[in-house]
């Protein structure tokens, strides 16, 4: 369950790669399957899967939560987001984290084992930076846009992600709820913005202005081009992530900017 679309989603790890291929002189056995439908619900047969690997995909939500209409100004949890909303995008990811859960309880084997991976952050708090500043200093760029007169204010105001970045005790709360899985290991660690989509190819384009905002804007375009192309159209895209990654640069010049990944390791109860 590695984070990608198109016909390749199933295949598109370097460790399914090199299992297809082979290793170390002889081919191993290695199934692959593309398999249709949601994560938000069942996948595999019964009792079939004894290990189960999800990487950066479970802070996606099944869908927009509903009533997020005091969120005008915002396009994701921000500092100014209402309780109301906060709690909205909490209850969603709930109920889907929840359903993921008992979904894969039925197809993990008793003893098996799964590891999840998820961006996330250390704060109890929903709206604290570590984990809706990149989201906010997108909603600049497209306000930007809006003074400019190439995005209509309205359009802004009705797009919302659905993404909900958890905490610990997030996880573990709906972990213990669910109570199919017992946690062996539950912890958060730190990945600098500046690495984000650093694949050390040179960039002439990347060397030549210096600003480390030219990844990580390439990095959220691959990320969030499908929800912005959808709700405000393919013509603003290009001009929307060169202010993006202006305002970026700037930042990240001044600010310590880090992303949190969540991991979790569970065992499947007999």
């Amino acid at each position: 369950m590695n984070g990608g679309v198109g016909a390749n989603y199933a295949k598109n790890s370097l460790v399914q790669e090199m299992g297809a291929a082979g290793v170390g002189g002889s081919a191993p056995y290695c199934f692959l399957s593309g398999v249709p439908g949601s994560f938000y619900g069942r996948l595999f047969a019964a009792k079939s899967l004894h290990f189960v690997h999800s990487s950066y995909s479970l802070m996606w939500l099944s869908k927009v939560p509903e009533r997020l209409e005091m969120n005008k100004a915002n396009i994701y949890i921000a500092s100014t987001s209402p309780a109301s909303v906060i709690n909205a995008y909490y209850k969603q990811f709930q109920r889907d984290f929840s359903t993921f859960l008992r979904c894969r309880s039925e197809e993990v084997v008793g003893g098996g084992k799964m590891v999840l991976t998820l961006l996330g952050r250390k704060s109890e708090s929903a709206s604290s930076k570590e984990c809706c500043y990149i989201w906010e200093l997108l909603a600049l760029s497209l306000k930007e846009m809006v003074s400019q007169g190439v995005i209509e204010e309205e359009k802004l105001e009705s797009f919302n992600i659905p993404q909900y970045t958890p905490s610990l005790s997030d996880v573990k709360t709906e972990v213990e709820k669910e109570g199919s899985f017992s946690i062996n290991n539950l912890e958060a660690s730190e990945i600098t913005w500046a690495s984000c989509g650093d694949s050390g190819i040179y960039s002439p384009e990347y060397s030549e202005k210096g600003d480390d905002g030219y990844n990580v804007a390439k990095c959220m375009r691959s990320v969030a081009e499908p929800l912005l192309v959808e709700h405000f159209g393919e013509l603003v895209i290009d001009q929307l992530f060169e202010i993006y990654r202006n305002i970026l640069s700037d930042r990240m010049s001044k600010e310590d900017t880090k992303f949190i990944n969540v991991t979790v390791s569970m065992t499947r109860r007999e």
